[in-house]
């Protein structure tokens, strides 16, 4: 399974590692960890039940336009509370736009960055 060291220095042997299941190879350095262990990120229902907040920040490519008419598709802000936020990011440089559960708050993440808008989910302190 495994290729004879080709001067690559120090650990640096060059190896042909087939995964267990497919069988397919990939190329690649050794290491002494076999297996790694996997980490596991767990949440309680405490820490999901915190307020998140979706932070938009401030950009130097969008619009103050674009980002007024993102707000509203994305948060269905009206207009008025679209320019509200929309001047709280150019002038303060971000804007909480958004507070709640924290499934919610990955949602607008990930739809504002479909609009490229800087925007990031933060805990409530």
């Amino acid at each position: 399974m495994c290729c004879a060291p080709r001067g690559r220095g120090e650990g640096g042997v060059r190896a042909v590692i087939r995964h267990p299941r497919s069988g397919r190879a990939s190329h690649g350095f050794t290491s002494a960890v076999e297996n790694p262990a996997l980490e596991q990120e767990t949440t309680t229902d405490e820490e999901l039940d915190l307020p998140w907040h979706v932070v938009v920040h401030n950009d130097p490519i969008n619009l103050m336009s674009y980002v007024t008419m993102v707000f509203q598709k994305v948060l269905g802000f009206s207009r008025d509370k679209a320019e509200k936020h929309m001047l709280e990011v150019h002038q303060k440089g971000r804007s909480v736009v958004w507070s709640g559960v924290r499934e919610r708050g990955e949602l607008y993440v990930q739809q504002l960055h479909g609009y490229l808008l800087l925007a990031t989910l933060e805990r409530s302190h």
